[in-house]
């Protein structure tokens, strides 16, 4: 029988009303959202709000209650073997193999892919996650940052072209976070799909180029990163006065001291239009200052259903 070879040219992953239930808890309702091909898609949401059953489906570790998930076109459940091939996947738990080594290990995880003799591509890997020092290591020998650098290793060694990261960065220090996001980065840029879920807010907003967030199972706002920044945040603003005013009123004005005057703004107001609607005189400005709102105000907003 001839290989089926997969269909690169459809979307990354197709996750379409998914529901998932255990027992009479539902934790996924009725989630439909898609990763597109060379995109990183953050999938955001407190704990408990379904992330981790959503990519357990994804992977077949679990078997939905209803909807469909399909991997460039192709059905998770009726083509498991396919859509395997095609995804790599990064769990939260940090995985021990005890007494084999990180080659050893990338070894025998080509092997479950067919990949014999795949030792270029286990040094490239061992080399680009810095690892390559520490390869005939025993597992049990590594760091916690180095057990995740190799967890990554083992997601890529069979070439995905989607890659699931669950918490990638869950307990590293922020050095090794930084240089975890620069390498996500290159992978985006050699064409691969990714799907991330995260608690680290500030990670979403840099890598990400459109979000999810969910609550109690649902999805509640998905789009663009940055639209919805702008869409849900204000901008502070702060006017340093070189003397005193008159009690001022504005609809956005709030706080008034006697050097200073405060405002929370729409992301979309610009502070031109505020200084032109204050009507007030350059020169008792002394300056400016303005902290924009982050990927974090929005995502506080939205689960706390304050929106």
């Amino acid at each position: 029988m001839e290989k089926r070879r997969p269909n690169l040219a459809h979307q990354a992953l197709q996750v379409e009303n998914l529901v998932k239930e255990y027992g009479k808890l539902r934790a996924v309702y009725d989630v439909t959202f898609e990763v597109r091909s060379g995109e990183i898609f953050g999938l955001l949401g407190p704990n408990g709000a379904g992330k981790t059953s959503i990519i357990s489906v994804i992977v077949t570790l679990e078997k939905a209650t209803g909807g469909q998930v399909k991997v460039f076109g192709h059905d998770v459940e009726t083509e498991s073997r396919l859509t395997k091939s095609l995804t790599g996947f990064v769990p939260q738990e940090v995985i021990n193999h005890g007494f084999f080594s990180c080659r050893e290990v990338l070894a025998f995880i080509s092997g479950f892919y067919g990949r014999r003799s795949n030792w270029d591509r286990i040094d490239y890997l061992l080399n680009r996650l810095g690892l390559w020092d520490h390869r005939n290591k025993k597992v049990k020998e590594l760091s916690g940052g180095m057990k995740r650098r190799l967890m990554i290793a083992k997601a890529l060694v069979h070439e995905p072209k989607l890659l699931l990261l669950d918490e990638p960065t869950a307990g590293v220090d922020i050095e090794l976070r930084t240089s975890l996001w620069q390498f996500v980065l290159e992978l985006k840029r050699e064409g691969i799909s990714i799907l991330l879920t995260t608690h680290y807010l500030e990670e979403a907003e840099e890598l990400c180029d459109r979000v999810a967030i969910l609550r109690q199972g649902e999805i509640c706002r998905m789009g663009p990163t940055k639209d919805l920044v702008r869409d849900l945040t204000m901008r502070s603003v702060r006017l340093v006065l070189n003397q005193s005013l008159a009690p001022l009123q504005h609809p956005l004005l709030v706080g008034q001291a006697a050097s200073c005057l405060e405002f929370q703004l729409p992301a979309a107001m610009g502070v031109g239009q505020l200084l032109a609607e204050l009507s007030l005189d350059p020169r008792y400005i002394s300056d400016i200052q303005i902290v924009e709102g982050d990927l974090e105000d929005a995502f506080r907003l939205v689960v706390r259903d304050q929106i």
